[in-house]
């Protein structure tokens, strides 16, 4: 029995089992390339009915175990390139090998720019203007250079030197001479002066006295005539109880008056010298100041009878006018009519002394005498009227 063949005849892709015509020299899904042809081999009836299988692809077969160890394998190779390549370049294409390649362009590096400071302004800071010269009149009875340069409290040297004199420093009536204003002194530094009631209690004598078994706060009273109340407050005591063993402080100078004849007043110890506070020494006062105060640090608490003493000169003047007052405050405004009646800045020089009261004179005056030390002497200068300006020719 023969097979019957259809009028269009085709044939088989012997790789991918594609039906193609029969005159197919390639295949048009996997490319094969077919054989000429050749002459047609009669099948059997067992080959004919046999179907035709495609090729197969090799395939590989790996069990479990092996699968996950060459993964884990990979993972590993994968991580210690990766870690290597941040190592070496930090991120750098040009050692990370699965970086492409990029061309690297130079780049300026940026310039940081630093912000200005804010600066603060510089302190003034006060300095001392030379003041001018005084143009000063030789008079008669003034003498040498000497005592005009001790009147006006400056160097002979300094008088040579501004009027372009000889050495000698001659002088004659009715010359005029330029003396340089007085250079101001730096007073020293204020002393602590204690309070009254410190320098009271540091004047004190006292004695040390220890309790003893049977002593109480009279009896000690009693054997040392200071009231017990005085060593009560003395000590801090809140009652009259005392306790064995403990010292006491016992006022001497909390006695009770002995009776007898008045004893004489104590004169205290001679006050320190007064600290001169304001003006300034060397300040210029002009028509504008009506009313200059003197001020200083006082010395202690004044007791009755004493007083601080002021003494202000006018060197500047025909004659030497002098003002003397007292006053028991720490200032003293200068009256109006102690003023200059001219043009000119007078130098005016003024100290304070601490004085006392002695008795009075036969029209009731007070006898004053020193009870301290005088202060340093001080100068300042003021105008009495305005300056009148030398006409243009």
């Amino acid at each position: 029995m023969t097979q019957e063949n259809s009028s269009n005849k085709t044939k088989v892709c012997p790789t991918c089992g594609t039906r193609l015509s029969e005159n197919a020299a390639r295949c048009l899904v996997c490319g094969t390339e077919f054989a000429s042809k050749k002459p047609e081999l009669k099948l059997t009836k067992k080959a004919a009915e046999k179907p035709l299988q495609a090729s197969r692809m090799p395939e590989i077969r790996l069990s479990l175990p092996a699968a996950v160890g060459i993964l884990a394998a990979v993972i590993a190779v994968v991580a210690i390139v990766v870690v290597f390549a941040f190592r070496r370049g930090g991120g750098e294409t040009a050692n990370n090998p699965l970086a492409p390649e990029e061309s690297l362009t130079p780049t300026s590096t940026p310039t940081e720019t630093l912000q200005p400071t804010n600066t603060l302004p510089a302190t003034d800071t006060p300095t001392f203007t030379p003041q001018p010269p005084i143009e000063y009149t030789v008079r008669e009875g003034d003498g040498s250079c000497s005592q005009i340069a001790f009147t006006f409290q400056v160097s002979v040297q300094s008088i040579i030197i501004l009027n372009n004199l000889a050495s000698s420093c001659p002088i004659s009536v009715g010359q005029v001479l330029k003396i340089p204003f007085p250079t101001p002194t730096i007073p020293p530094p204020p002393t602590n002066t204690p309070l009254a009631a410190d320098a009271t209690k540091q004047a004190c004598e006292t004695v040390p006295v220890t309790v003893q078994d049977g002593d109480t706060l009279s009896s000690i009273s009693l054997n040392y005539a200071v009231p017990a109340q005085a060593i009560k407050d003395w000590n801090g005591l809140t009652t009259d109880n005392v306790f064995f063993g403990t010292t006491l402080e016992i006022p001497l100078c909390m006695r009770a008056a002995t009776p007898g004849p008045t004893p004489t007043a104590t004169i205290p110890p001679p006050y320190p010298a007064p600290n001169l506070l304001l003006p300034a020494d060397g300040a210029a006062f002009s028509l504008a100041n009506d009313v200059i105060t003197l001020q200083w640090a006082s010395v202690g608490a004044l007791r009755t009878g004493e007083a601080y003493q002021i003494v202000v000169e006018d060197l500047t003047a025909d004659q030497t006018r002098r003002l003397t007052d007292y006053v028991t405050d720490t200032k003293y405004i200068v009256p109006i009519t102690f003023r200059p009646k001219d043009n000119v800045a007078h130098i005016l020089r003024w100290w304070v002394v601490p004085v006392r009261q002695e008795g009075s004179d036969d029209q009731g005056q007070p006898i004053w005498t020193n009870s301290g030390a005088a202060s340093v002497k001080r100068v300042f200068t003021w105008v009495g009227i305005a300056i009148e300006s030398t006409p243009t020719p």
